[in-house]
């Protein structure tokens, strides 16, 4: 598991004891598992998918340009 041996695991729980003594472990334990299982979840809930439909009479900013100037580009040409 994760390249850990039982020395290794050991030496971080007695780490994780004395940082956050041994009453707050149940809060931890459980604050851990709620983050795994949201995760979980929400990584196999499929995505919805969001359908757009075309509106009448919504057309790009260039073409509704006053003069027949389209782009930027045209209008520091001349």
């Amino acid at each position: 598991m994760f390249g850990f041996g039982g020395w290794e695991l050991l030496l971080i729980l007695i780490i994780v004891l004395i940082v956050f003594g041994a009453g707050k472990l149940p809060q931890l334990g459980e604050g851990l598992g709620k983050a795994i299982k949201g995760f979980k979840k929400t990584v196999h809930e499929p995505e919805p998918q969001q359908i757009t439909e075309a509106q009448p009479g919504v057309g790009s900013a260039a073409s509704d340009a006053p003069g027949g100037v389209s782009t930027r580009q045209e209008a520091g040409k001349g």
